[in-house]
């Protein structure tokens, strides 16, 4: 008797995720002091005045463009796994999805989104190289 192997995913992941939150819950650090404790409430005056930091816009650029490129990722592992099952037209299906993916990431390197800035200045960090 043969299991899927989208089964196998779906009795896998959840137990992984099991075990490692458990593993969390006995290993790490448990370091509770008041601040931590006590409930939030808004109006409080802050020790240091202002709290607030300017965020540069380029870092929501580098945020969004994060969440297409893990996007990418995941759909990058059921293409993986079922490859060998698929026949060239699949293939040439992920073929096609994987080069247009490149050409993004062409673009994106091309256009300088994600060049560094230093958060003080607002200007590009020069690169090493």
């Amino acid at each position: 008797m043969r299991i899927p192997t989208l089964s196998i995913l779906f009795i896998f992941v959840p137990i992984l995720a099991v075990i490692l939150l458990g593993l969390n819950l006995l290993l790490a650090p448990s370091r509770p002091d008041e601040s931590k404790v006590s409930p939030y409430e808004c109006g409080f005056s802050t020790i240091y005045g202002q709290t607030r930091n300017i965020f540069h816009i380029h870092f929501y650029i580098v945020a969004m463009l994060f969440l297409v490129f893990d996007l990418e990722i995941l759909l990058l592992f059921p293409i993986a796994v079922t490859l060998y099952q698929v026949s060239t037209f699949g293939f040439s299906i992920a073929l096609i999805f994987f080069i247009v993916l490149t050409i993004g990431f062409i673009l994106e390197i091309g256009s300088g989104a994600i060049d560094l800035i230093d958060q003080k200045t607002g200007l590009p960090v020069k690169s090493s190289h």
